[in-house]
């Protein structure tokens, strides 16, 4: 899994508890894990097709940095499945788990599914080659 991005939790991502709210986390996860399978897929033309599991483990408070760790678990034929863990970035203790999220390319025009011919094998030899050519 890969830790990609991180935000602030300000003031406005609080719920009544003071903590982050989890209206917010998901609306993050969801961008997260968009912006995650548009690199991967190398198209804009994705929505979200299905959200499965979500887990909150622990809360993120007003002033925490949280990462999003994402990682492909499937690739089908119009689609790809992915996981997004978020977590404190001092502590790294889990904040959240969204199991299978669901993005399925569609032709801009008819919105209608259609292929990426993609594989998952194709995608972790991209994921590769990309962070070689970054020096880690």
């Amino acid at each position: 899994m890969r830790f990609l991005s991180r935000r602030l939790v300000m003031p406005e991502d609080l719920n009544y508890a003071s903590a982050l709210f989890g209206g917010r986390a998901l609306a993050w996860i969801d961008e997260e894990a968009a912006i995650y399978a548009i690199c991967q897929l190398e198209t804009k033309s994705l929505v979200t097709k299905h959200i499965g599991e979500i887990s909150f483990e622990s809360p993120a408070l007003q002033g925490d940095v949280v990462e999003f760790g994402l990682a492909t678990k499937t690739v089908g034929r119009t689609s790809i499945t992915v996981t997004c863990l978020v977590r404190n970035k001092a502590t790294k203790k889990t904040i959240c788990l969204a199991d299978d999220i669901v993005f399925v390319k569609v032709d801009p025009e008819t919105k209608k599914p259609v292929p990426h011919n993609k594989t998952l094998e194709e995608l972790e030899a991209q994921t590769l080659a990309e962070i070689k050519s970054l020096n880690m």
